[in-house]
């Protein structure tokens, strides 16, 4: 049993591994205090990855039923969490129904709301730094690793028909076991006929390397494994090669980030253009922090609040 107390004051939880090392810790106080959050703090729920389901319907139990308990982030168990407690929940938004994950807990009206902001924040991540009509103008693919919730949400934006035909030609998923890879086929084909997609069971670095030395140039290859920060290492060996202009992009902002040094390593010679997650760490924060608290943010007010985590990352 998780030591869950009563909350004394306004209170955001972070349901994740090791919450403790995160940088929201330092960096929530600042931007309660710039958002007006009066008393509001921040605590980190720590549950070992793949719990048992009674440990995640404990977690939600206990901020359902916790006046002051106001809602939550989740990263790394979205999708254990959503099977494990979605009945709990009085509201779900799309998203989270489509893809069976949850990275926002808040309540409202008395209600229990679940949602799934990855498809945003990570869209909105995305739009910073892949220019405008890559892919119509080189026609590449698309290589994630991992089958994840960031997986799933990255893919489905990348497919959106409303992006016409600046959309890859193809996307790749890899993941070390079969059934999340089959539960990602199933959410994610037929959102776009006009995108190819594969799924492949990679079980080893090798294996993934494979994959990604037979891309095309001008590709988007994403580190959606949580290998590096969650986990030690990295989905590809050193032997792996990156396949030249194209855009790397290792989600996690913090750990050994293997993955990031390795691109790096490659960044002249093969022309790479390489990104942490430090960007799609503030939007999926802020995206979860505006539900929670239930405010609106002009594009000025979200600026500063990247000013503010940028001083302090």
């Amino acid at each position: 049993m998780m030591l869950l107390d009563e909350a004394t004051q306004p209170t955001m939880y972070f349901i994740g591994v090791t919450t403790t090392q995160s940088s929201i810790m330092k960096l929530f106080p600042l931007w309660a205090k710039e958002l007006g959050l009066k008393d509001a703090i921040i605590k980190g729920i720590d549950i070992k990855i793949h719990a048992k389901p009674e440990e995640y319907r404990e977690a939600v139990v206990f901020i359902k039923n916790d006046p002051l308990s106001l809602g939550a982030l989740v990263t790394t168990h979205k999708i254990d969490l959503y099977h494990a407690a979605r009945e709990l929940f009085d509201n779900l938004d799309p998203y989270a129904v489509r893809f069976g994950e949850l990275s926002s807990i808040s309540k409202k009206d008395g209600r229990l709301e679940g949602h799934a902001k990855d498809p945003i924040s990570s869209g909105l991540a995305m739009k910073a730094f892949i220019p405008k009509g890559f892919w119509r103008e080189h026609h590449g693919e698309v290589f994630i690793m991992g089958a994840g919730g960031s997986a799933l949400a990255i893919a489905s934006y990348l497919m959106k028909k409303d992006h016409g035909d600046d959309i890859p030609a193809k996307i790749i998923i890899s993941n070390r076991s079969k059934p999340r890879l089959k539960s990602a086929q199933e959410k994610l084909d037929g959102i776009n006929p006009e995108v190819a997609l594969e799924y492949h069971e990679c079980p080893t670095e090798e294996q993934n390397d494979a994959i990604m030395n037979g891309m095309k140039p001008y590709s988007l290859v994403v580190n959606a494994t949580g290998r590096g920060k969650d986990t030690p290492g990295s989905p590809i060996t050193s032997g792996g090669v990156f396949p030249e202009n194209s855009l790397v992009w290792e989600l996690n902002y913090r750990g050994d980030l293997d993955f990031l040094q390795q691109a790096n390593a490659q960044k002249e010679r093969n022309s790479l253009q390489v990104e942490d997650g430090w960007i799609y760490f503030i939007q999926g924060w802020t995206q979860v922090i505006f539900e929670v608290f239930h405010l609106g943010m002009e594009a000025e007010g979200f600026h500063r609040l990247v000013e503010i985590a940028n001083s302090i990352g």
